[in-house]
Formats: structure tokens, C-alpha cells, sequence
């Protein structure tokens, strides 16, 4: 009996035993199949986005080249070149060797177009800024044929304007900003030297963005100008002015004619003064004040500079405050003195008019424009002629625009002469618009947009830009807006080019807005185009010009959204085969080749490519 009940005991201590062992967890086994599961996933996941990447790739080229054989027989030269380097320019990333005999395709369609064109165009210029970017020797090479090509007499390499260089030095020099501006400064200032001998608005803006990035041997080689101009006989009182803006106003480039008229540039963002070594701007004061002091000519017929007597007065007059701020006593007495005798040389009207950039950038902007509207407005009293106070009130509006003031619509209404004050009425107004959508002025763009005396295009653009504005806070409101847009651009006849602009303006903003739609009108667009002449699908632009007895005053906004590229782009992110398919669609060789260059660079760009998300592990 014991014995038995002790294999009683026995058997129920196995049992308690073996019950733990029994209820553990499963062994980390299946743990490790799933980490294994989550890794092929991820490599799976890997190499579906390499295969994704490699086949856009293969698309790409295949588009651009298959494009590239079009091209070579597109009758336009210009065209041919573009179309072209472009090609060249997006291949490099994905096949630099074909690439680099592309871009060489394209310098001989240049020279080509160059020589027919006896060099109005400048598409060898082109290519080579394209190929320096990518291929430094092949850009050297370029550069070398085109100076052989050109073959300047040593007379010729001296003829230079005060505006810019003689074509082979300029070419150079526009060369040498574009690597500046990727930042190869190195190389920039190895294409710069040569053309940097002469004092011209080229030359300034190219040293004044060299100062940007590297001061000392911007300053070094202002110097070397500075110095090159006191024995120079040639150089007149405007060199001194284009000379001065280095350092007094960088950027802004002012020109007085014989007759008291000022011409202007605007290179760039306005900068402040350059702060210079004192001694640098010493020798420019020393310098501009042994040019201005040189007697005048006898008789005046003898005067061969590009001021006269009047510019000459006018910029004397500009740079007085400089030299009493900064310039020792004798000079600055000196330079009082010959103002005097100039003023007694010059017409009362030079001498009354109140010529805005004789203190554009010297004097403060706020006492400036207070000067010069109290001016105005004593004149308009004492104007002798109905035609003497309309332009007088012109120049009061375009004052008011200067400071974005919306006085400028009252002053221009108060012109009496009906067809004058229309013109001048739509030239303010557009320059109104196009200032509201810089400053994101939403109510004054509307207002204008609905009120202002604009061209059909003008109020479409401004509509679309405000609907991109408003789109963040305000959907409907967008979606409103662009409605009215497309209303007022199948108002413009089917004819016009800017029937198509309008309409790839209105799909910029749907693209943001509501994309499904944006395809409806890029396809409106693709129609319009082929109803029109002459349309490229780039260099959009909206172009404002109004004259007056006084000036003749043009200006351009450069509108991208008139232009293919950017939306065929953002189509091709959305569906590359369906933006294909629509760029396909235009008859024009110039915008078809622009759309499909577009959508090869945005296939390339591997920022854009799909990436599949790695699938969960499957239960079974």
C-alpha cells in the first residue's frame, strides 16, 4: 500500500513539474520570423524603387532622345540651338557622354544661326553658358572659337559703350556671372579678367556681385578701374557716375543726356552704399573730381563727351553730397565752384526741371519724394499750357508710383487730354497690379482687377495670382476667382497668343487649388496654342509701356506662369504618361519641345520618384 502511494506522489510531482514548462511563452523563434518578414519587406520595397527609379530614368532619355532627333531638323536655327542644349543640359546627369556631343550639336546649329542673323543673336552665348556649367573644358573650348570666330580688330576690342562691352568681352563677361552665380568663383574671374578693363554698367554690376561673395578682390580690381580713369581722356562725367554706383548706390545705374533726360538701369535689387576702405572711396572722390573739373570744350560744338554741358550739370549736381560727406575741403570747394559755372552754362529748363534721379539713391527716398511732389505741384500752378500741365501730371503720378502710392490714379485722372490720360490711366493701373501681387495687397489686386483700366491678359494674370494668394484661408473664394479668370480669358480671341497664356495662368493656380481640374485647362490651353502663330510656351511677359511729352516709359514682368515648363513639370509628378500624352498634342515645334524637356527633367529629378511603402506582413 505505502509503495503505491508513493508512486502516487511520484506521478503528481511529474505533473506539477512538467505544467510550467508546459505554460511558458513560445520560444522567440516566430519573433525573429517577423523581424525577418519586416527586413525583406523593406528590401523588396528597396528594390521596387530602384526598378521604379531606373524605368523613369529609361523613359526620360528615351523622350529626350527622341526629341533630340526631331530637333536636328526643326528649320528655326534659334529653335534648333534651344531645343538642343537643353537637351544636352538635362541628359548630363543620367549620360554626360551623350550629353557632351549633344551640347557640340548644338554649338554648330549656333554658329549657324549667329552668322545668318549677323550676330543680332546671341545663341553661341547661350549654349556656352549651358555647357560651362557642366563641362568646364568643353566651355573653354567654346570660348576659344567664339574669339577666333570673331576675330576683333584691337580697334574694335576699345569701342565700348557705357552700357555694355564689345560682343566677344561681353559674352565673356556673362559667361563668367553665371559661374559666379553657382559659385565657382575661381573660374568666373578666370572668364571675367580680360573684359574687365573698362568703365560700364556690365562691368560695374559684374564686380558689384562679385563684392557680394568675395570683397577684397572685388575692391581689388574697382581699384585698378578707379586708377585706369584719371588718365583717361576719353571719360566723360557719365563714367564717373556709372563708376560711383560701386560704391554709392550698387545696382542702380544712372546716365544724363546732352539734353537734361536721364536714362537708368535697375540691375538688381537696389543695395546699400558698399562699405568700403576709406581709402578706396578717397581714390574714386580724387579720380571723379579730376574728370569733372576738366574745362569745357571752346566752342561747345568741340564736345565729343556723352553728357553736354546739361548731363554734365545734372550729374555734378548728383554727387555734390557725396563729396561733401566724404571728399577733403578743397576738393569738395572745388567741385561748388564748377556746379556755379555750370549753372550758368545750362537752360532755365535743366536748371527748374526736377529730375528724380539726381537724388535717386543719394539723398533719403521720404525727403526725396516730399521734394519733388512740392516741385511738381508749384509747377502744375504755374504750368502755361494745357500740354505743360498733363505731362506735369504725369510725372506726379509716376512719383506717387515710385512709392506704390495709389494717389497715382487721382493724379492721372486729372489729365485733360482724353487719349493721354487712358494710356497713362493703364499704365499706372497695371503697374498698381502687378505691386499689389508682389506685396500680397489681395483687396487692391481685386479692386483693380475688377475697376482698373487693364488689358484682357493683365486682368487674368491678376485674377489668378490673387486666387493663389487666397487659396490658404479662402477655397471657394479661389475657386471664384478662377472662374472669373477663365470667363475673361475666352473673351481674348482665339487668335491671340495670349489666349493660351491665360489659360496655362489659370492652370498654375489649379494645380494648387484643385489639381483633377488643372488638366481640363492645360488642355484648353494645348488648343489655343494651335490656333495661334507664333507661340513658344516660354519668355512669358507682361509688357507695359505708355509715352508722354517728357519720356517714353517701358516696363516688363516676367510671368512664368505664361510658360509650359512649370506645369508640365508639376503634371508630370502627378502622371508622366498622361503629360506626355498632352504635350504630344501641340502642333507647334517650340512648345512641344519645351513641355517635353520639362517632363524629362521632372522624370529625372529623383526627388519625384514614386517610393513604395513597404507592405505589412502577411497572417497566415
Amino acid at each position: 500500500m505505502n509503495h503505491s502511494r508513493l508512486s502516487i506522489i511520484v506521478g503528481v510531482s511529474l505533473i506539477l513539474l512538467a505544467h510550467p514548462a508546459s505554460a511558458q511563452p513560445p520560444a522567440t523563434k516566430p519573433k525573429a520570423s517577423l523581424d525577418k518578414t519586416a527586413g525583406v519587406n523593406k528590401s523588396v520595397a528597396k528594390a521596387e524603387a530602384e526598378r521604379i527609379r531606373k524605368g523613369r530614368q529609361s523613359q526620360a532619355r528615351s523622350l529626350l532622345f527622341s526629341l533630340g532627333s526631331e530637333a536636328r531638323s526643326f528649320r528655326d536655327l534659334k529653335l534648333r540651338t534651344r531645343s538642343l542644349a537643353r537637351i544636352a543640359d538635362a541628359l548630363w546627369g543620367v549620360d554626360a557622354e551623350q550629353g557632351r556631343t549633344v551640347f557640340r550639336e548644338a554649338w554648330e546649329a549656333a554658329v549657324t544661326a549667329d552668322l545668318e542673323s549677323k550676330n543680332r543673336l546671341n545663341l553661341r552665348g547661350e549654349v556656352l553658358k549651358l555647357t560651362a556649367k557642366r563641362d568646364r573644358l568643353l566651355g573653354e573650348e567654346f570660348l576659344q572659337k567664339l574669339k577666333a570666330s570673331q576675330a576683333e580688330s584691337k580697334a574694335e576690342l576699345t569701342k565700348t559703350s557705357l552700357w555694355d562691352l564689345p560682343e566677344a568681352l561681353e559674352k565673356r563677361l556673362s559667361l563668367a556671372e553665371t559661374l559666379l552665380t553657382a559659385g565657382d568663383i575661381e573660374r568666373a574671374l578666370q572668364f571675367a579678367d580680360p573684359a574687365l578693363g573698362s568703365v560700364t554698367i556690365s562691368t560695374m554690376d559684374f564686380l558689384t556681385q562679385l563684392r557680394e561673395k568675395v570683397p577684397a578682390a572685388a575692391d581689388q580690381r574697382y581699384a585698378a578701374l578707379v586708377a585706369n580713369t584719371i588718365g583717361n581722356m576719353q571719360a566723360d562725367a557719365n563714367t564717373i557716375s556709372v563708376l560711383s554706383s560701386y560704391i554709392f548706390t550698387p545696382h542702380t545705374y544712372v546716365i544724363f543726356n546732352a539734353s537734361g533726360g536721364a536714362d537708368t538701369a535697375s540691375m538688381a535689387t537696389s543695395l546699400p552704399p558698399a562699405s568700403v576702405h576709406p581709402q578706396l572711396r578717397l581714390a574714386f572722390l580724387q579720380t571723379a573730381s579730376a574728370v569733372l573739373l576738366r574745362p569745357q570744350p571752346t566752342p561747345p560744338e568741340q564736345d565729343q563727351s556723352t553728357t553736354g554741358i546739361a548731363g554734365k550739370y545734372l550729374v555734378v549736381k548728383r554727387l555734390l553730397p557725396l563729396f561733401e560727406q566724404y571728399a577733403p575741403k578743397e576738393i569738395t570747394a572745388a567741385m561748388r565752384v564748377q556746379l556755379e559755372s555750370l549753372t550758368t552754362l545750362v537752360s532755365d529748363g535743366v536748371r527748374q526741371n526736377e529730375n528724380e534721379w539726381v537724388q535717386k539713391g543719394i539723398s533719403p527716398d521720404k525727403q526725396l519724394h516730399a521734394d519733388q511732389e512740392q516741385s511738381l505741384l508749384d509747377r502744375i500752378e504755374h504750368a502755361k499750357t494745357p500740354e505743360e500741365r498733363d505731362d506735369l501730371y504725369f510725372q506726379l503720378a509716376s512719383l506717387a508710383l515710385s512709392k506704390d502710392d495709389l494717389k497715382a490714379r487721382a493724379h492721372v485722372s486729372k489729365i485733360d487730354e482724353s487719349e493721354f490720360r487712358k494710356r497713362a490711366q493703364a499704365w499706372v493701373d497695371a503697374s498698381l497690379a502687378i505691386n499689389a501681387i508682389k506685396q500680397k495687397k489681395i483687396e487692391t489686386a481685386l479692386e483693380l482687377a475688377r475697376s482698373g483700366e487693364l488689358t484682357q491678359i493683365q486682368r487674368v494674370w491678376l485674377l489668378s495670382q490673387a486666387a493663389k494668394l487666397v487659396t490658404k484661408t479662402d477655397r471657394d473664394k479661389a475657386l471664384l476667382l478662377l472662374d472669373e479668370a477663365t470667363t475673361e480669358t475666352r473673351r481674348i480671341e482665339g487668335v491671340d497668343l495670349n489666349r493660351p497664356c491665360g489659360l496655362l495662368a489659370v492652370a498654375n493656380a489649379l494645380i494648387l487649388i484643385e489639381p483633377s481640374r488643372a488638366w481640363d485647362a492645360v488642355f484648353d490651353a494645348v488648343k489655343a496654342a494651335n490656333s495661334t502663330e507664333g507661340f513658344t510656351g516660354e519668355d512669358g511677359v507682361l509688357t507695359l509701356r505708355v509715352n508722354s511729352k517728357s519720356r517714353v516709359s517701358r516696363k516688363t514682368e516676367s510671368v512664368p506662369d505664361f510658360d509650359v515648363e512649370g506645369i508640365f513639370a508639376k503634371l508630370a509628378n502627378s502622371d508622366d504618361d498622361r503629360a506626355i500624352q498632352l504635350a504630344r498634342g501641340f502642333q507647334g515645334e517650340a512648345p512641344r519641345a519645351n513641355a517635353t524637356i520639362a517632363i524629362a527633367r521632372a522624370i529625372l529629378d529623383e526627388k519625384n520618384a514614386p517610393i513604395p511603402k513597404p507592405q505589412p506582413a502577411t497572417k497566415k
